[in-house]
This record gives structure tokens, C-alpha cells and sequence, in this order.
């Protein structure tokens, strides 16, 4: 997934010898920035309270550029919250894919879910499914969809795990992807901004809820 842009908004007007973006290549920039700068403001500050003029002055914008990509706030939170679990595919979803084997898969997205919300737009989607719960509204309605997307690829981890003798037998699979999930989120948002220890226990905590035997102490421990 694409970590932090990097913008140069001076492109152009600068040196002589930097290449001048199109137009195209110009509105994909003020597009990634707002979405990036609405990410962070959901992820500290709700739904409820984002402010749209302070989201495009946070980007480097002005709020007439964010009516310019987006028609209000829902289509903003909408757009932001497609931009992250995109970026989270492309980084945690890509690790959890290159392991063959359930149990290495499930503890690889563990590290990396953990390694990815060191960002400050990391959590926006665990804060938007707590703001909305219980409503019936098109934001949160998407946060559920993504979420039970999420806890449905845990359940097929976990159903193989099971099938190959990796995981033990227990509580419903779908009881146990929801555990996993839930104490995931919990232990990243407590140790936030605590690395290395975040990686380390988030996958930990996750090894617990699966039933697995405890692994060898990690060096980073001492540290």
C-alpha cells in the first residue's frame, strides 16, 4: 500500500529543470493529500467533529480545492476510508498473502496491522466504527461491510488452520475471528505510538485468543 505522500505542490514554479505535472497529475496530488489530511482528522477527531476547512488548510489547501474533489463530508469519509483499506491491502494484505500456512498468515497480519497503525491516519477506521454504532448511516454502514470482510477472511484462516492441525479446536470459528480481531485492535490502540513492543505483543495477543503454545522471548523485550 502507499505510504505517506510526499507532495511538492511547487512543481513547476521552481527550478527550470523540474518537469511541470499535468493537470491530471496535479489533481491526483490535492485528491491524495485531502484524503490523507481527512484520515488523520477522522482518526483523532470523529466523524462528527471534522471540520472540512480545517482538513483542506491541514493538506495545504484551500476548502474551495476540497469542494472541487468532494461533494461534502460523507463523500470525503467515504473516499478516505476506500484510500485506507486500500493502503492497508496493499501493506498488511500483502504480507498476510505471501504465507502459505494459516498460522503464519494470521500472525503476519498481526505484525503488520501493528506496524501500520504507527501512522496517525492508521485508526480511522476503528474510530468511525465506534462513532457509529448502532446507526443506520452510509459511513458506518461501509466501516461494518469492511469489517465483516475482515473477520470472514479470519474465519477461512482459521477453518484451514483447523483443517491442518495448526490451530486447535474451541469456540465457533466465527467467534474466534471476532476474539482475534477484537484483541488486535485493542492491544495496537494501547501501545500506540510503543514500538517495537507493539508488534510484538499484538501478535502475542493473537496467538493467545487462537490457542497457540507461547513463542520463544524476543529479544526485544529487554529493550
Amino acid at each position: 500500500m502507499h505510504v505517506r505522500n510526499q507532495l511538492d505542490r511547487s512543481a513547476g514554479r521552481g527550478s527550470a529543470s523540474r518537469p511541470r505535472s499535468s493537470p491530471t497529475g496535479r489533481s491526483a496530488q490535492t485528491r491524495g493529500a485531502l484524503l490523507e489530511s481527512a484520515a488523520r482528522g477522522l482518526s483523532r477527531y470523529g466523524y462528527g467533529n471534522l471540520v472540512l476547512e480545517q482538513v483542506a488548510r491541514d493538506a495545504g489547501y484551500t476548502r474551495g480545492a476540497l469542494y472541487h474533489q468532494f461533494k461534502d463530508k460523507q463523500d470525503l469519509t467515504l473516499a478516505a476510508l476506500h484510500w485506507i483499506l486500500d493502503t492497508w491491502e496493499q501493506e498488511v494484505g500483502r504480507l498476510v498473502g505471501q504465507e502459505s500456512e494459516p498460522v503464519a498468515a494470521l500472525l503476519a497480519m498481526a505484525r503488520g496491522h501493528a506496524v501500520f497503525c504507527r501512522r496517525d491516519f492508521a485508526r480511522m477506521a476503528i474510530a468511525l466504527r465506534l462513532e457509529f454504532t448502532g446507526q443506520d448511516h452510509p459511513v458506518g454502514r461501509e466501516v461494518e461491510r469492511s469489517y465483516d470482510e475482515l473477520v470472514t477472511h479470519c474465519v477461512q484462516l482459521i477453518d484451514a488452520g483447523r483443517a491442518a492441525g495448526t490451530i486447535p479446536s474451541g469456540p465457533p470459528a466465527r467467534t474466534l475471528a471476532l476474539a482475534f480481531v477484537g484483541a488486535l485492535e485493542g492491544t495496537v490502540v494501547a501501545l500506540a505510538g510503543q514500538a517495537p513492543h507493539d508488534e510484538l505483543l499484538a501478535e502475542r495477543a493473537v496467538a493467545g485468543v487462537l490457542g497457540l503454545a507461547p513463542a520463544a522471548p524476543d529479544r526485544t523485550e529487554d529493550h
